[in-house]
């Protein structure tokens, strides 16, 4: 896909108007406003990085800078939870990947057979764990997503638990968080949280269910 053709799939803008870099997380009560909120201060964040969190009509994807345009992280239907789980994608992806279409990732469409989706959900248990402490940090519920609802429906019940094991050892030992997720999550909670940090207590198995 050309730099064009990417450019115009987005309907988006990286500067939200409903909210400012001034405007307190409590005041804003909607989704659409706190996405907005998570948009102007991800990309303030992090433009040294020159990429910018965009929101999308379709599908996320994520595509790569050029000589013309930022990186850009482009999050499902303009939901929060959805720019949640992208954002964890990038944090994890690293410098090299960051340079690849979609960050390099395998995929395959709703509709996998079993063996897809038990691949699915092996690349997908740090993303959502990361993704479920940067929903703490936003006060925010969480709901793992199995992404598979016209095929095989996979063990449900191992995923929830691998990705609340992987929560539960990203809190025990911090320094194996992704530099970037840890920088967001500690931003978040300054913003949201008067600095306090996520806590194991804030997190159980059964909330998953």
């Amino acid at each position: 896909m050309s730099p064009l053709q990417a450019q115009n799939r987005l309907q988006t803008t990286s500067s939200p108007r409903s909210v400012s870099l001034q405007t307190a997380w409590s005041t804003c009560i909607d989704e659409h406003a706190q996405v907005d909120w998570l948009i102007l201060h991800f990309n303030q964040w992090f433009s040294h990085y020159n990429v910018i969190l965009v929101r999308g009509e379709h599908e996320p994807e994520y595509f790569p800078a050029t000589d013309q345009h930022p990186a850009r992280i482009q999050f499902a239907h303009g939901f929060f939870n959805s720019a949640l789980h992208e954002i964890s994608h990038w944090c994890i992806a690293g410098a090299k990947r960051r340079t690849l279409s979609d960050l390099g990732y395998w995929y395959a469409p709703d509709g996998r057979t079993a063996e897809q989706q038990c691949l699915f959900e092996q690349v997908e248990v740090k993303p959502q764990a990361l993704e479920w402490l940067f929903a703490q940090a936003c006060l925010r519920p969480f709901r793992v997503s199995l992404d598979n609802l016209t095929g095989a429906g996979g063990n449900g019940a191992l995923f929830k638990d691998q990705v609340f094991a992987q929560v539960q050892y990203y809190l025990a030992e911090p320094a194996t968080i992704p530099k970037d997720g840890l920088t967001l999550i500690q931003y978040l909670c300054n913003e949201i949280k008067a600095g306090k940090m996520p806590h194991k207590s804030e997190f159980s198995r059964q909330a998953l269910d």
